[in-house]
């Protein structure tokens, strides 16, 4: 029994140890729990949330490949460098917020990129919020692992690295209302929570390395399935006879109730406040919608799994794309695919 008990101790004990991360949690959650906060890709989405960061006290550095933007940023105080290394040479965590994986691959592997300097990194924390693969996401996680700190300080031993990708589009970003789906160590996340607060409202943990950017795309992927089930649904009752505010009825009332029918009716004329009440400008761009279900379709058929639907949806907004209406909102397939009819 003795000899069965200290058996037992050793292995929680050795469980222990194995579980040890390469850093500790931090404990302040204030605002000077980092010093810099790097920001890179300053497009419509990075543009507010950097500002977000800025108004909550944070001191800022940025980097864009827009001189325009650049010029506006570092007309407002805020120190602006010609490249991502430069960047993260003056930076405690960097975060990325870029158009596609291959962007964040140049930004973190490329000429003058993160780790174009060598494995010594001043960064404590690399945050990527922008819509890419899970794989590439894991790569890069992968390669920042691999570095050392300059400076091993608050409980830091090793540089790591989170996935972020956000939901809530441009208005959210300006509103400081984002959520972030997040990836990789959960100390990580604990630590940086601060700096999602800054820029959104929710935060949630999805697990490993590149579990944020899968939770992305397959919300993006049943958000555009739903978009196009109810838009058949509506422009199949027009075409027979019913009106689409009497179905909305219906839906909001019964089982077909979903957010692309109660929140975001693709319907002109059915629900104000919408892209589909202003032309289906503003909102999200179905080019984007269209590289979403790319990514997605692209993740399945690296893991050998049969999506047909997400195949399906993926060739209707290419197709939308292709037919001159990528700037349009998503929900515009109701009436540029399915020719469906504004409501009177």
């Amino acid at each position: 029994m003795a000899t069965f008990c200290r058996l037992r101790s050793l292995l929680g004990l050795h469980k222990m140890v194995c579980s040890v991360s390469p850093f500790y949690p931090m404990h302040s959650y204030s605002s000077s729990s980092f010093g810099r906060i790097g920001f890179i890709g300053l497009g419509n989405m990075g543009a507010r949330m950097a500002d977000s960061l800025i108004k909550d006290g944070y001191e800022v550095a940025v980097h864009d490949i827009n001189h325009n933007v650049m010029t506006m940023f570092s007309a407002k105080g805020v120190l602006t460098e010609d490249s991502p290394l430069k960047v993260a040479e003056t930076s405690d965590v960097v975060i990325t917020m870029l158009p596609s994986s291959n962007h964040v691959l140049d930004v973190y592997t490329g000429k003058n990129g993160f780790l174009s300097g060598g494995s010594l990194l001043r960064p404590r924390l690399f945050i990527d919020s922008s819509t890419i693969d899970p794989q590439t996401s894991r790569k890069v996680s992968a390669a920042v692992s691999n570095c050392s700190l300059i400076e091993k300080r608050d409980g830091w031993k090793a540089p790591a690295m989170l996935d972020a990708p956000v939901s809530g589009g441009v208005l959210a970003a300006e509103d400081g209302t984002l959520t972030f789906m997040v990836g990789g160590p959960e100390e990580a996340y604990l630590a940086s929570k601060p700096l999602f607060l800054s820029m959104g409202k929710n935060t949630i943990y999805c697990g490993g390395s590149g579990n944020g950017a899968t939770a992305k795309i397959c919300n993006n992927l049943a958000m555009a399935i739903s978009m196009l089930g109810v838009s058949e649904a509506f422009a199949l009752g027009q075409s027979l006879g019913i009106e689409a505010s009497t179905l909305t009825k219906i839906f909001n009332s019964s089982s077909a109730r979903c957010w692309s029918s109660d929140a975001y009716n693709p319907v002109p004329g059915v629900m104000d406040g919408v892209p589909s009440s202003r032309n289906y400008t503003g909102g999200f761009a179905s080019k984007l919608m269209a590289k979403d279900l790319n990514l997605a379709a692209a993740s399945a058929k690296d893991i050998g799994f049969k999506c047909p639907l997400t195949s399906q949806a993926e060739k209707i907004f290419t197709e939308l794309c292709n037919n001159g209406h990528e700037a349009k909102d998503f929900s515009g397939v109701f009436r540029y695919y399915y020719s469906g009819k504004d409501e009177q």
